[in-house]
């Protein structure tokens, strides 16, 4: 074989080398890298107990819409606001003859929230059941939808809960559709759930 040849032979096998990676970059690579953190929010092995006594896995936000917000019980302001809105949002859905959009209240303090204590803090607020676990079951959950939640002590020798406290939505896939904010005004809150349950 010529000089010449095995030059050629060795830059077309660059050149097939190049197009290969080529290819595998930007088919198997590049989309998996900038899966964003939204498409994977929910996402993991956590495996908690509902207050119907059922479970809460990643695999429960599929088949309908939901939304997932992160409280607990003893909570003074933010849980039992946010679950008077839910309330309302519930009621505005029935109005146009939609919903209720099922709803899960996933406690940050195990410690004290059981399963049955949980069912009755939510019962008042239609389609909201109350999900619990153990410590380390929940810290999963706390993980894979990227919330915020931290004990803070009290000085009488108590604690209370630090937490997120926007409600987060998904479609019927489990997919992660857009948050509601803290005291959201209730129109664009109803109509972010509108809009998700027309899907």
């Amino acid at each position: 074989m010529s000089p010449l040849r095995k030059i050629a032979l060795v830059a077309w096998g660059g050149l097939a080398l190049l197009a290969l990676l080529a290819l595998s970059w930007f088919y198997i690579l590049e989309p998996r890298l900038n899966q964003s953190v939204t498409d994977r929010l929910g996402h993991g092995d956590y495996a908690l107990v509902t207050s119907d006594g059922g479970t809460f896995t990643e695999d429960t936000l599929d088949g309908a819409p939901s939304a997932v917000f992160f409280g607990f019980s003893h909570c003074p302001e933010v849980c039992p606001t946010t679950l008077g809105d839910i309330s309302v949002w519930q009621d505005m859905l029935a109005e146009d003859g939609l919903g209720p959009i099922r709803t899960f209240f996933v406690t940050v303090d195990p410690e004290r929230d059981t399963p049955e204590m949980l069912g009755d803090y939510v019962s008042w607020a239609e389609g909201v059941t109350g999900v619990s676990g153990s410590r380390e079951e929940i810290d999963k959950a706390i993980r894979a939808f990227r919330v915020y939640a931290q004990k803070v002590p009290l000085k009488d020798g108590g604690y209370t809960m630090d937490h997120s406290a926007m409600v987060l939505l998904f479609d019927e896939d489990g997919r992660f559709y857009k948050p509601i904010n803290y005291q959201e005004d209730p129109e664009r809150a109803v109509g972010k759930i509108r809009s998700l349950l027309a899907g």
